[in-house]
């Protein structure tokens, strides 16, 4: 019996300190097994948290690509222009990159835009410090990501069209099917007004480049791009050019020299006239077929009227206005087809005015006074005025060939036609203080320069531009 308690106690002994081992050894297992798992699973979560932080960092990076080339490419634009300032290129490239980076007040944002006095390319680069939602597993709580874009320009660009209202709304004003086609060139409106850029109804406006110094109104598909908006002023390209003088009243041929003195003068059959000074305007209606001879057109405290289904015609002619009842209209049956001066004083400019105006009168109740009982509707009012303007409106469904530049520094143009009008130019060219487009017609900008032997009046850009996008 002693025996075999020794050996009980042996055994049972041996039993326990075998069993503590095990636990021992067992716990250990467990805990080296729990803690390289507990490893493994940190650098799983790590891996995966990596992999999604890459791929939002690669995602919000090409987003950023795409901002600073749209930015730069809106930039290398506005620089083609003639007008166009260093201030004025930095903000249009600015503000694109903005609009297309969409960047959060949570991740700081910094962009740098760069253009050289030489006005030869546009610079921009976007960065931004993003946070990594894992990058604690690997100690980077965050990370820069940068884009950049350089654009070249070779050549400049033209500007075909500029309102110079600085505070109307609808300085610039489509309505109903009216549409503006600006074949490789801009639009630009100077208007300080949330709405000095309107597309209305089906109205449409393409070009290189819209850009508007206020607001606009219309939706994205009136226009084409999409207007930039909060551009910088351009001061009046043309500012300054010295008027064609003013001369004694010119006679017209017999018999249309035998109206009175101040009354306007009106020619009903086909004559060709000579350049000089139209005292109280001129008038041709009926069937008349009117050639101008090459030379300047001044027409007088009175405008210039072409009405039933007359013709007007004219290659180097100047046309210009002076005085309140000054002005021009082109009613809906005429015909018209006129290019500007090669040389002299009013080279390029088809149409130019008096740089001041106290108390315009619309050439229609003129019109509709001259001859009792006719009726051509009145000139549908603008928007807003800032100042009073003269009105030179086109409603001619066959007005096919404007070829030159119309300047109109206090004038209104005011076109209500349902055909083309000046598609069949090389290139036109408007400087005005509104433009008004209504009903249906559709207005060619065309910037073929090398088309035609009319130059384009210095001031108003170069004849060609391209773009060249580096990143």
């Amino acid at each position: 019996m002693g025996y075999g308690r020794p050996e009980g106690r042996s055994r049972a002994g041996s039993s326990g300190a075998g069993s503590g081992l095990v636990r021992r050894f067992g716990r250990d297992r467990r805990g080296s097994v729990a803690l390289i798992f507990g490893l493994s699973a940190t650098v799983l979560v790590g891996l995966i948290g990596g992999g999604i932080d890459y791929a939002r960092i690669t995602s919000r990076r090409s987003q950023l690509q795409a901002a600073v080339d749209a930015g730069a490419l809106a930039g290398g634009n506005a620089l083609k222009l003639a007008a166009s300032s260093i201030d004025s290129v930095r903000g249009v490239a600015e503000q694109t990159v903005r609009e297309a980076a969409k960047p959060s007040p949570d991740r700081p944002f910094t962009l740098r835009v760069d253009v050289p006095p030489e006005k030869t390319s546009v610079f921009a680069r976007a960065e931004e410090t993003v946070r990594l939602g894992f990058g604690a597993f690997v100690g980077l709580g965050t990370t820069t990501i940068a884009a950049q874009a350089r654009v070249n320009v070779v050549g400049r660009m033209r500007l075909c069209m500029l309102t110079l209202d600085p505070g109307a709304p609808g300085a610039f004003n489509l309505q109903k099917d009216a549409q503006v086609t600006a074949n490789n060139c801009s639009l630009y409106s100077n208007s300080l007004n949330p709405i000095g850029m309107v597309g209305g109804d089906r109205a449409m406006a393409r070009a290189d480049t819209i850009c508007s110094v206020g607001g606009y109104l219309g939706i994205r598909a009136n226009f084409a791009p999409a207007p930039q908006t909060g551009c910088p002023v351009i001061e009046d390209p043309l500012r300054g050019r010295a008027n064609p003088p003013v001369g004694s009243c010119s006679s017209l041929p017999f018999p249309f020299n035998l109206l009175p003195l101040g009354k306007t003068p009106t020619i009903d059959q086909s004559v060709t006239l000579e350049p000089g000074t139209y005292c109280a305007g001129l008038q041709i209606k009926k069937n008349a077929a009117v050639t101008l001879k090459p030379g300047i057109y001044v027409f007088k405290d009175g405008p210039l009227i072409v009405k039933d289904k007359a013709s007007l015609t004219g290659a180097g002619v100047g046309l210009y206005f002076t005085g309140d009842r000054g002005g021009l209209l082109f009613d809906k049956n005429t015909t018209i087809s006129l290019t500007a001066p090669t040389t002299g004083e009013m080279a390029g400019l088809l149409m130019a005015e008096q740089t001041t105006v106290a108390d315009p009168l619309d050439p229609a109740i003129l019109a509709n006074l001259l001859d009792i009982g006719l009726s051509i509707p009145l000139t549908p009012p603008p928007l807003g005025l800032t100042k009073p303007l003269r009105i030179y409106r086109i409603i001619s469904n066959n007005a096919r060939t404007m070829l030159g530049t119309i300047y109109l520094p206090t004038g209104r143009l005011v076109i209500d036609a349902t055909q083309p009008v000046a598609d069949q130019s090389a290139y036109t060219v408007v400087v005005a203080q509104q433009v008004n487009l209504y009903e249906g017609p559709n207005l060619y900008l065309n910037a073929n320069y090398e088309g035609t032997s009319v130059p384009v009046p210095k001031g108003v850009g170069p004849i060609s531009g391209k773009l060249m996008l580096s990143q």
